[in-house]
Parts: structure tokens; C-alpha cells; sequence
């Protein structure tokens, strides 16, 4: 039979191996406080086992009784005091808690053991009638809320009729009399209320306090938390019982809560603030409340208790659980007790401040810092944030897409953002959704806000490459493009009205709130040496911009994985140009129209060349179907016809033409590249020409990667890659120089995991592009997934979006399969990877279980991918040494 019961007092304490587990927070944290020989109050925790064993009875065990009864008779024997005495009555605290914070359990009841003997008892034992009744009628409203739901407001009703039946003034009685009349129509309001007097033993008063609080573990709120948050149905609930502490009387009583450190400078000294417990609300120095503990320092006469004992005890609780330390105390009579600790809670830039200061301390070790900080919670560091002192609007709410706030004003079409950024003006891009030509104007807009999609599509991904926040999915607006308005919260916005978004809570807000810019220096710059000498992968960044390029190096970038070539084609007569390309009749129009983007793309790579210098960029032949770069709508495309010398009709029929039902599957990538090999031709003479000039400029060789996108069987990649070699070629003779260069192909289709053992045979190194890998695993459109992936999530069909995190049980295991067979044929093959999943924690971790050399994301979570990568490396390493060890034998 499991323990039901574990007792504690100063320097002593029932502990199992999992206290957490078999106690509940509370109970689990006394009991070490307890072990540290710091003072708290005696007392005994029913554990777990003992709610397992008690479930699904109408009353409490008899066994549990009884144990509940011997441990009554030890409290009262280390007390002095006796429950329901004579003379010194014993009162009780009692407090429910699970291994972790659950909402929905009994909220704690003080004072048990007060009924209509007992309180005028201690009213003369502490000679304060006053705190006495007090004390009594607050345990009669919380014992009335938990055992019979009675909402406290209605003895506010009783309150408020007894003081104008008797004639009292202000909020309580004064008088020794006019307290007993308003216990005693409590007590009659109870009896009527739920049909029964309020028990006056105090031993049934606590069977039924714990029988309740076992019950709360299968209220409905209790419920959905355990639900939503995985919690067993059988982890069960533990009930703590202990003396009570008088905190609130006087100048000698009072309540605090102390931190060891100082969270703004990590330095380690007792912060926090005391509250007296005298109701007059001032201290002994006729200050307000509450006192800093910093102001008692420099004056220790006004703390009613040993403030050198709390610092000492507090810096022991730092010393056992190595971090900065929060503890929540109280002062009975002069007299100081402990209730809780915990590890301090802080804001991620107060966490990463305290655990550099440690190590600097030497306190703990570099490794022990970076375990501390969720990677997640960087992106409060790297974006700007809404100051939230002032009072908001919200008029809608989508869903987070990419962090950061960002105000400006509403512009409806990405021209129209490019027109406003010219004359110097702020933009919040506002569209439907946007599409692959609103990139240009993602570029310039400070941030983008669409009425559909979801936290994958096009506008998210795009926005958290390019660092702009980015609310997406804020179904209660409604756009008028003609008229030039959106509708929000009943209220009419049109172009020019100023708007802000928060692409970190997913709030649409009317006007300009102050923004708060982010700082990378410091302690920051110095977690994150710690993460880059910790962790065995790279991190590189998704580029193709110059902007974007410097960011991700002032992140930290270690190179670029992934430049997608085709978002440098959609600006001004670049635009032009490429569609001029597409329209052509022959393959001669086309290499025309490609001779005049020659330049263009070969000046974008010797500025990307430069800003990396000498780290790897990684090039990404032409992907997307051609379709996507054409006009839409008659307007655009006479304009287009105009500027081509070519009718509309016949514009029109080649828009036609190229229309494909399925593009995502289609004619792209490197089946585009067989189609048109002039494509190829060109963008590998601009990265060679490129390479060579950017590393004359520079005195250092660039060693480009050329990435062919979508291959699924080796003859496409020997296709492309013999059209790669011979331009290299052709290049070599023109300016007397060679260039050493790395070909590779994007791993997206199931079938080249298949066969990555014999694509690994002609390339050089693979880049698993997970965003199209997880669509053509699953049969899901990623722009479209936002439209049921959410309700999988909440009927628990799917732990998490598969496009956000990856889904390790398929595509992880299929990425596994491509390591091993490319492994297997070409050992030294560099392995990558490039998709939205390369920035996030959880799919970093398994990167680093499979073997990948490097991860590569958006340039605004490179920081975090430096961290998790450094996690993921630690974690695994000690895995591995823990693995390795020996096993000893227990007893049996």
C-alpha cells in the first residue's frame, strides 16, 4: 500500500523520490523547505495515492480517517495547541495543489478550527476580538464556497442587513457583541441557505474541507486544463494541512514575498516587498504599503522579523535549486515562517540577465544557462512591442503569423505600399491574402494584416522571413477594395487611417501606441557565445535581400541555406522583364529578355557574396511555376500587352495556357529547368560571374551552392547539373578563372527519399525543403491547411501544426531514411535543412538526433536557432552519456 500521509516540521520531513508527483507543489515545497531546516509552519500532506484510493468513495476512507486523526494528535503535540482545546485552540490551513498549477482545484481554507467556542477562546488568548471574529468569518465564507458552492456576495447581502439592524458603523463590527450577531447570522444563513448547520467539530470540519478538495479534481474547469494540457485523469490531487501563522496583527505581523536577486541586474541581493498586517494601512514609520525589502534594508528597525535570518534563508534556497529563487513568507508575532518558493518568475530578458550573471558568478555552469531559457520566448527580444501602459483598442483578432507590433497606415494593394514608403510614410499592408507578387510590397510595409489564411500561408512565411509582423486569419474584417475601406468593430477605416497589428498576440489595434524597440547587446550577445560554443550545427538563414541578409548576420548567421531566387524577380522592370521572358514566342525571345536579367540577378548575388563573406550561400535555381509571375485582371494585362508590343488577346491566351489546375505539383522546379534550360543558363552564369567578382572585390574565393529544387529522380538532377557544368565551363574561358562551386537539390518528394541513395551519388549536398515535403506527405495544401488544421488540433488529432513544428513520427521518419541512405552512399555529404520547421525548437532537437550539419531560417529566428540548436546538442550529448553508463542494481 502506497504512503497516504507525510508529515513536516522544521529540519524534518516525509519526502518520497518524486515529491512533486505524491505531494502537489505545495506540499512538495514545504516539505523541502522543511529539509533545509528553514522555519514553516508544522503540518501533513495526503498524498496522491491516498485521493486514488479515496476516488469514487462518497466519504473518506476509514483508513485515511485514522491517519488523518494520529497526525491531528502530532500537530497539536508540536503546536502546544489543541484542535477544538479547552484553552489554546489548534487552526488549521488547508491547500490543495497538483504536481503542476492547475486552475480548477479548491481554493485553500484558513482558519478551520474556529466555530462559536473557539473564537471567543482566541479572541482572549490574543486579546484582539477584533482578529478573532474576523478570522471565523472568513472561514466560514470559504468553507461555505467550497463544500456548497455558496457565492461569497451573499453574505455581503448578510453582512450589509445585520450592520443596518445593529446599528455598526463602517465595514465590521467593533464591539464584542455586535461580532456575535453577525457570526450568528451567519450561521443562520448557512442553515437556511443549504439546509444544514455549519459543523461546529473542527475534526468533521476537515474531513469534509478534504473530502472536497479531492472532489475539485473533477470540476469541469479542472477537467478541460487536464485535457488541453495532456494531464492524466489519475495524476491525482494532494492536500496539504498546517498550523496557521496570525499574520495580521499588527506591527509585529505581516506578509511578503522576497526574491533572491535583483531580476533588472541579475545581482544577487533580497528584492521584493512586505505587507503589515495591521488594517490601518501604514507601517511603524507611517509609510505606505507595501515596503520594498530594498527600503528595509537600509532601515532593518521596521522589519517585525530577523531580516538577516531571511536574507540567509533565502540565499539557501538559491544555493539548493541553483537559480534565482522567489519565496513567499509570512511574520506571526515577530516570529518568521515560509509558505513557498519557487524559481522566480521574470520576463525572458530578466532570465537570460540572472543566468549570465550566474555563470559569471560561477555559480552554474554555461551549459545550466542555456537550459534555463526557452528559445521560443527570444522573439519578445527581437521585434518591436507595443509599450502597455496606455489603454488599446482592439478592433479584430487573428491569429500571431509573425511577432513583432508595427503601426502605420492602412494601404490596400502593394503598389499602393511602395507609392506611401517612397514619400517616407509608415504602411500596414491590408489584403484578403496576399500572393507571390505582393512580396515587393511586403518588403516595404512595416507590417501585414490579412483577412484569411493561417499561421503557414503565404503572408506568414513570407513576413517571418523578411522580419515583419504579420496578423493573419482576422475573419471579422471585411474589405471593400473598390471603395477603398475595411470594416472593424462597426467602424468604417479607409486608406491612410493609422492602424496598428501585434503579430505576437494576433491584435488588430486602432491608432499608433508607443512601440518598444529591441536591444541585442549585453547579456543577450553573451548567452548567445554560450550557445554558439555549445552547439555542433550551423545556422544559417532563408535570404534573398540585402536587408534581410545584414539581419541575419547581425543575428548571427553562419551563412545563407536557402535564396529563393525567384522573390528577386517581382520589383519594378524586373517584373517586366520576366514576363517578357514567359510571353515569348521561341526560345530566342526568351534568352533575350534573360540577357537583360543577367545583370540584375548577377549584381543581387555579389551583394549577397559580399555581406557573407566567404560564409556558404546557398542559391535556389528558379521554383515556382511560371504562371505566378504574369498580370492578373484585364487592366494589368492590357498594360502589360502595351508595354510587350503584343495585343491582349494574345497575352491572355498565353496566360491560358500556362494556367495549371494543380501548380503546387506542377510545372516548376527542376522539371521548369529541363523545360527551359536557357533559365538554368543564365542564373548559373550570374552566380559564376558573381562569385568571381564579389571575390576579387573582397580578396577571399567564394565557393557558391547551387540548390536544384523539386527533383525526384537522379536523371533531372544529372539533367540540370551537366547545364550547370557547362557554363562553369564556358565561364572559366571567358574571364581565365575558375570558380569551385557545390551542386545539390532541394530533398521535397517522397520519392527522392526513396532514392537518396542514388541521388547522393551526383550531388553534393541535400537541403530538405520540409514546408513541401510535409504537403506532399500528407496531401495538404499548406495554404490552405489553416482551414481545418486548427480544429484537428483541438480534437486532439494533431498535437500541433505540422507546417509550424515537424511532424517527427512521418516526415521526421522519412528524413531520417534520406540521412541514412545518403550517408550510406556518400559519407562526407553535407545535410540541411531549409524549411519554416529549421527555425522551431522541437523539430531543431530532432535535426540534431538525425545528424544534419545545419539548419537554416528566417533571419529573425536565428537567435533562436543558435539556442535550441545548443539545447538540442547538450540534451543529446548527456542522453548519450547516460546511455553509456553503467547500470547498478537496486535491492529487492
Amino acid at each position: 500500500m502506497a504512503k497516504r500521509l507525510f508529515t513536516f516540521m522544521r529540519g524534518t520531513a516525509d519526502r518520497t523520490a518524486d515529491p512533486a508527483e505524491a505531494l502537489g507543489l505545495k506540499g512538495s515545497n514545504l516539505a523541502l523547505l522543511a529539509s533545509l531546516d528553514l522555519p514553516v509552519p508544522p503540518g501533513f500532506t495526503i498524498s496522491t495515492s491516498a485521493w486514488r484510493e479515496a476516488e469514487g468513495n462518497e466519504t473518506l476512507p476509514p483508513a485515511l480517517r485514522n491517519e488523518v486523526l494520529a497526525a491531528i494528535e502530532w500537530l497539536e503535540r508540536v503546536t502546544g495547541r489543541t484542535l477544538d482545546g479547552a484553552q489554546k485552540p489548534l487552526l488549521l490551513a488547508v491547500r490543495t495543489s497538483a504536481r503542476s498549477v492547475m486552475p480548477g482545484l479548491a481554493d485553500s481554507v484558513l482558519d478551520l478550527g474556529l466555530n462559536s467556542r473557539t473564537v471567543e477562546l482566541l479572541a482572549r488568548e490574543l486579546g484582539d476580538v477584533g482578529f478573532a471574529f474576523r478570522a471565523y468569518r472568513r472561514f466560514i465564507e470559504s468553507y461555505c464556497s467550497l463544500i456548497h458552492a455558496v457565492d461569497t456576495s451573499d453574505f455581503e447581502e448578510v453582512a450589509e442587513t445585520e450592520r443596518v439592524r445593529a446599528g455598526w458603523q463602517g465595514d465590521e463590527p467593533h464591539s464584542l457583541v455586535d461580532w456575535r450577531g453577525l457570526i450568528a447570522a451567519y450561521l443562520r444563513f448557512v442553515e437556511d441557505e443549504v439546509g444544514s448547520p455549519m459543523p461546529q467539530t473542527p475534526l468533521e470540519q476537515l474531513y469534509q474541507v478534504i473530502d472536497a478538495s479531492f472532489a475539485s479534481w473533477r470540476g469541469p474547469v479542472a477537467r478541460a486544463f487536464r485535457l488541453a494540457h495532456g494531464i492524466a485523469e489519475n495524476a491525482g490531487v494532494a492536500v496539504t494541512v498546517h498550523a496557521m501563522i496570525f499574520n495580521e496583527r499588527g506591527e509585529k505581523s505581516g506578509t511578503g514575498r522576497a526574491l533572491s536577486r535583483d531580476l533588472k541586474t541579475g545581482e544577487p541581493r533580497l528584492t521584493g516587498e512586505f505587507v503589515f498586517g495591521n488594517r490601518d494601512g501604514a507601517s511603524p514609520a507611517g509609510v505606505s504599503e507595501p515596503l520594498s525589502l530594498q527600503r528595509i534594508d537600509a532601515e532593518p528597525e521596521l522589519f517585525p522579523a530577523d531580516l538577516r535570518a531571511l536574507t540567509d534563508y533565502v540565499r539557501r534556497i538559491e544555493a539548493h535549486v541553483g537559480d534565482a529563487t522567489e519565496v513567499d513568507f509570512m511574520v506571526g508575532d515577530g516570529e518568521l515562517f515560509f509558505l513557498q518558493s519557487r524559481i522566480a518568475r521574470r520576463n525572458v530578458a530578466e532570465a537570460i540577465r540572472v543566468a549570465v550573471e550566474m555563470v559569471r558568478e560561477g555559480q552554474i555552469a554555461e551549459e545550466d544557462a542555456l537550459l534555463r531559457i526557452e528559445p521560443s520566448s527570444l522573439d519578445q527580444l527581437l521585434h518591436p512591442t507595443i509599450e502597455r501602459g496606455e489603454e488599446v483598442l482592439v478592433i479584430a483578432k487573428g491569429m500571431p503569423a509573425s511577432p513583432g507590433a508595427a503601426s502605420g497606415e492602412i494601404v490596400f494593394s502593394s503598389e499602393r505600399a511602395i507609392a506611401v514608403a517612397a514619400e517616407g510614410r509608415k504602411t500596414i499592408l491590408v489584403r484578403n491574402e496576399t500572393l507571390p507578387e505582393d512580396v515587393h510590397g511586403m518588403h516595404v510595409t512595416e507590417g501585414v494584416l490579412t483577412v484569411r489564411g493561417g499561421t503557414t500561408s503565404h503572408a506568414a512565411v513570407v513576413a517571418r522571413g523578411i522580419g515583419k509582423p504579420c496578423v493573419t486569419g482576422a475573419g471579422s474584417l471585411r474589405i471593400n477594395q473598390e471603395a477603398g475601406t475595411v470594416i472593424a468593430l462597426g467602424r468604417t477605416l479607409r486608406a491612410g487611417d493609422q492602424i496598428t497589428i501585434d503579430g505576437t498576440s494576433g491584435e488588430v489595434i486602432l491608432g499608433s501606441p508607443k512601440l518598444k524597440r529591441p536591444s541585442l547587446t549585453g547579456d543577450f550577445a553573451t548567452l548567445m557565445s554560450f550557445a554558439d560554443r555549445a552547439r555542433r550545427m550551423e545556422v544559417r538563414t532563408n535570404a534573398e535581400t540585402p536587408a534581410e541578409a545584414r539581419a541575419a548576420r547581425a543575428f548571427g548567421a553562419e551563412g545563407i541555406g536557402l535564396c529563393r531566387t525567384e522573390h528577386m524577380f517581382f520589383e519594378g522592370e524586373r517584373i517586366s522583364m520576366m514576363r517578357e521572358m514567359i510571353l515569348a514566342s521561341d526560345e530566342a525571345g526568351r534568352r533575350a529578355a534573360l540577357e537583360r536579367l543577367l545583370p540584375i540577378q548577377r549584381s543581387d548575388f555579389i551583394e549577397l557574396f559580399e555581406i557573407m563573406a566567404g560564409m556558404p550561400v546557398t542559391i535556389r535555381l528558379l521554383d515556382p511555376p511560371l504562371h505566378e509571375f504574369l498580370p492578373k485582371g484585364e487592366q494589368e494585362i492590357s498594360e502589360t500587352a502595351v508595354m510587350l508590343s503584343m495585343s491582349p488577346a494574345v497575352v491572355a491566351e498565353r496566360i491560358e495556357a500556362l494556367h495549371e489546375f494543380n501548380p503546387m505539383l506542377g510545372h516548376r522546379g527542376c522539371r521548369l529547368a529541363i523545360s527551359h534550360p536557357e533559365i538554368v543558363e543564365m542564373q548559373a552564369r550570374a552566380i559564376f560571374e558573381a562569385a568571381i567578382e564579389a571575390g576579387e572585390r573582397k580578396g577571399k574565393a567564394v565557393v557558391p551552392e547551387i540548390m536544384v529544387p523539386l527533383v525526384g529522380l537522379r536523371r533531372e538532377l544529372d539533367f540540370v547539373k551537366a547545364r550547370i557544368e557547362r557554363i562553369a565551363e564556358l565561364v572559366k574561358q571567358e574571364r581565365g578563372k575558375s570558380v569551385d562551386y557545390l551542386v545539390g537539390t532541394m530533398i521535397e518528394l517522397p520519392r527522392a527519399i526513396v532514392r537518396a541513395d542514388t541521388i547522393a551519388e551526383v550531388a553534393d549536398f541535400f537541403s530538405f525543403g520540409t514546408n513541401d515535403l510535409t504537403q506532399t506527405v500528407y496531401g495538404i495544401s499548406r495554404d490552405d491547411a489553416a482551414n481545418f488544421l486548427s480544429t484537428y488540433e483541438r480534437q486532439g488529432i494533431i498535437e500541433r501544426d505540422p507546417f509550424q513544428s515537424l511532424d517527427i513520427e512521418g516526415v521526421g521518419e522519412l528524413i531520417a531514411m534520406g540521412v541514412e541512405k545518403a550517408r550510406r552512399t556518400r559519407p562526407d555529404i553535407s545535410l540541411g535543412v531549409c524549411g519554416e520547421q529549421g527555425g522551431d525548437p522541437n523539430s531543431i532537437a530532432f535535426f540534431e538526433r538525425t545528424g544534419l550539419d545545419y539548419v537554416s531560417c528566417s533571419p529573425y529566428r536565428v537567435p533562436i536557432a543558435r539556442l535550441a540548436a545548443a539545447q538540442a546538442a547538450i540534451r543529446f550529448e548527456r542522453a548519450l552519456r547516460a546511455a553509456a553508463a553503467p547500470k547498478t542494481r537496486g535491492r529487492h
